[in-house]
């Protein structure tokens, strides 16, 4: 174990041989701002001042070139070798809801969602604990690093772990999974992660908003909404942007729940109708942020949003929301998937 001292704090936090700094962090309860966890975003930038570290990607694009020259480094890809004495800039927000436990993961059983995104179930000896929305990263046989999948589940005793994965071409990982994980096979999980989780203590109704598997942790959203109650005082408006009528999912998952087509509606819209061979789509053609501002119109200010896809839809959602409506940022919550 490596200590890690925090410069201007008396905060300090031990950090496993095998854990990321932002890892060991967040598993001491500390609010070390992130949002990825793969390198990507940037958030959870920091300064070295003392120690080593082992840098997991040297050519992670969450940092700049002027980054790199101050010589700032990203937690989520640095495992110390050392102890260590960084400055980083806590956010009380990012305080883990439930603080991450790594553990062996089972795969139980398998489910098509589409021809593309299947659900993959493993099972833990301990209970699945997390907050409807958030992620946990895997660990898969034959690849480097780790990757970062949202529950579609709620959280339960039994330990399982729902996720709605995509197959990416030419994707380590999500071919592995695809391709060469079986029943039966173990892996390591990581979690939960995340800030984009239920707020349950607002009384706004709520829009979901969700791309590729993004689907994922908005279906886990919409199911804590139906099962707690929140339905019976809130509205729940679901909308699911794909790029061709065959990638549209969602509704099947959506459709079981109580309320819906009244507390619940879904509003999927494909940004392209080229499909050979395909039905001739029916449904609103466009991307999805536009959808989101015709449908919620002169009420856009009176909703939480929660919304989980590629970086240029949620960037596209945010412009909308924010630069165009000027939304309200604490009613707006998000997880990039890169």
């Amino acid at each position: 174990m490596t200590e890690i001292r925090i410069e201007g704090s008396e905060q300090s936090f031990t950090c496993a041989p095998s854990d990321s700094l932002l890892a060991g962090g967040l598993r001491a309860g500390l609010g070390m701002p992130y949002e990825c966890t793969a390198g990507a975003c940037g958030t959870c930038k920091f300064e070295l001042l003392e120690g080593d570290v082992e840098v997991l990607w040297d050519d992670a694009p969450g940092l700049s070139a002027r980054d790199r020259a101050k010589n700032r480094k990203l937690a989520c890809q640095c495992r110390p070798l050392t102890d260590c004495r960084i400055k980083i800039r806590f956010d009380e927000a990012c305080m883990p809801q439930v603080n991450p436990l790594k553990q062996t993961a089972t795969l139980i059983a398998t489910n098509e969602i589409t021809h593309d995104i299947r659900e993959f179930r493993f099972a833990t000896d301990t209970a699945a604990t997390f907050r409807p929305g958030q992620f946990a990263t895997l660990q898969l046989p034959g690849v480097r690093g780790t990757r970062a999948y949202s529950m579609s589940n709620l959280p339960n005793g039994k330990g399982e772990w729902h996720f709605q994965v995509r197959r990416v071409k030419g994707g380590n990982a999500s071919n592995t999974l695809f391709d060469q994980l079986h029943v039966g096979d173990q892996i390591t999980l990581d979690g939960p992660f995340g800030m984009a989780f239920l707020r349950e203590d607002s009384a706004r109704d709520v829009v979901c908003i969700a791309g590729g598997s993004g689907l994922a942790p908005m279906v886990s959203i919409a199911r804590a909404m139906a099962s707690t109650g929140q339905l019976a005082s809130r509205r729940l408006h679901f909308f699911y942007g794909a790029r061709t009528q065959r990638d549209v999912c969602g509704e099947a998952l959506l459709e079981s729940l109580p309320g819906f087509g009244e507390r619940i509606r879904f509003y999927p819209s494909v940004s392209s109708t080229q499909e050979q061979d395909a039905p001739r789509w029916s449904g609103r053609v466009g991307f999805i942020h536009e959808y989101v501002e015709e449908i919620m119109g002169a009420d856009l200010h009176g909703h939480d949003y929660y919304m989980a896809g590629p970086p240029p839809m949620i960037q596209a959602v945010l412009d909308t929301l924010q630069t165009r409506h000027m939304v309200d940022k604490s009613q707006i919550y998000f997880d990039r998937f890169f």
